[in-house]
């Protein structure tokens, strides 16, 4: 206790210890289904306070576990030193060199709509309130992937305190190592105080989510087949089964174009055959606006998930999702891949070979929820059968998972040598180390 004690005469930022007023909220993650028994929590008050933490855990024997919101956490943090990194909240955009350069505190939402004043955008996934840096160092699949690739491809430097507590920016030519690793091998060598990136330009963008009754759930999977069987790179589409508790069941469509209304329709003419839909939220769109499309929760919430990655789509998959309802879980989605996703990447995941990924969401609210929801999706996991690969990307590990899910051998190998040259006695610990 003495050793976590000390930390306050060090720091700026505020620091918790188990058993104190406050600390379990400032414990708690983004998927409130996750429990984290942490010793400590602390709130660094920038880029000094990190260092002068990572030095003392390095003295005193400590781990610590760097967590900006908790979107991704696994539960793995016992007696660690949960870092919070909130106040490192910088964002710098250059439109001259397409650049932005953000703190480790940092949210997609925020980047976006610095972007958009510049008709450019940055790699996001499906929610603004997932944190940048995070969501990078695990690769990041955007819903412009398709066209430019993982997130953490377009990483041009990372500015990190090492096991040691020194501070160093990072780039492919000054530590080609380091940077291979934290970009999209995860957060297991360095702490990421900052992550500078390149923007992209958006100057049209078409998006939405159309919507329809569950009865057309078999109409609108063929009607997604058609349409990312031609699709060209600009456009991605997500195929959604929805069962929110209290409300009909519903199928949707979500996309996004990087173009104008007029083409993007002729592309998505095939949804026009499935019938009338219930809602038609499609429109030309900012890119700051981007969360708008799946409307995900922004507050914390528990969740219980599974990811997988497929090697196609046929009758079989479809026959997998609409044949059961989804319930208990809370919703089933398909993303299409492809495109830029598919190329060769310098990253610890390299190319996506598959070209569809499934994303299976329920809401744990008690213990027989739970159980609930894990046996359905082990039966769409089941059902989906040959089509599933076996890999995933990092960001979509869930508890219980272990890297060796992600990586290939060579790539894990390599992370884990870089993991021991780097931080012998693991000072840092990221959700789902590369040790295990």
């Amino acid at each position: 206790m003495s050793d976590l004690g000390d930390l306050r005469g060090m720091l700026r930022g505020r620091v918790l210890v188990a058993g104190e007023e406050g600390f379990e909220a400032a414990a708690r993650p983004w998927n409130l289904a996750i429990e984290q028994p942490v010793a400590a929590v602390v709130e660094a008050a920038g880029a000094d306070d990190v260092s002068a933490l990572v030095r003392h855990a390095r003295r005193c024997g400590l781990t610590v576990a760097v967590q900006p919101t908790g979107h991704g956490a696994s539960g793995a943090v016992e007696g660690v030193v949960l870092l919070r990194t909130g106040a490192l909240d910088g964002v710098e955009v250059d439109p001259v060199r397409r650049t932005a350069r953000v703190g480790a505190g940092v949210a997609w939402g925020r980047v976006q709509e610095a972007a958009a004043a510049y008709g450019l955008t940055g790699l996001p996934g499906s929610s603004p309130v997932v944190g940048v840096v995070g969501y990078t160092l695990g690769g990041g699949l955007s819903w412009f992937g398709r066209r430019h690739g993982w997130a953490a491809d377009g990483v041009r430097a990372f500015e990190v305190v090492d096991a040691g507590g020194g501070r160093a920016r990072v780039d492919a030519a000054s530590d080609p190592d380091l940077f291979w690793a934290l970009r999209g091998g995860g957060g297991d060598f360095a702490v990421v105080t900052s992550v500078e990136f390149d923007l992209y330009p958006a100057p049209e963008l078409y998006g939405g989510r159309v919507v329809w009754p569950a009865s057309a759930a078999a109409r609108v999977m063929e009607a997604f087949a058609e349409v990312v069987s031609g699709a060209p790179e600009e456009l991605t589409v997500w195929a959604n089964l929805q069962q929110i508790p209290g409300l009909d069941p519903t199928v949707s469509v979500d996309v996004t174009f990087l173009g104008g209304e007029e083409r993007a329709r002729k592309l998505l003419r095939p949804l026009e055959a499935v019938g009338a839909p219930l809602r038609d939220g499609r429109g030309t769109m900012s890119s700051a606006a981007l969360g708008s499309i799946t409307a995900e929760p922004t507050a914390p919430s528990p969740g219980m998930a599974r990811a997988e990655l497929l090697r196609g789509w046929d009758g079989d998959a479809v026959r997998a999702l609409v044949e059961e309802p989804p319930a208990p879980l809370l919703g089933v989605q398909v993303r299409h891949l492809g495109g830029a996703l598919a190329r060769e990447s310098a990253t610890p995941f390299g190319a996506v070979e598959e070209p569809y990924y499934v994303y299976a969401l329920g809401v744990p609210v008690s213990a027989r929820a739970a159980q609930g929801i894990r046996e359905r999706l082990g039966r769409l996991v089941a059902d989906l059968g040959p089509l599933v690969s076996g890999r995933k990307p990092l960001t979509a590990l869930a508890p219980g998972e272990s890297v060796a899910d992600v990586f290939g051998p060579e790539a894990l190998a390599r992370l884990r040598r870089i993991k021991r040259e780097r931080d012998p006695h693991g000072v840092v610990r990221s959700n789902y180390p590369v040790g295990g």
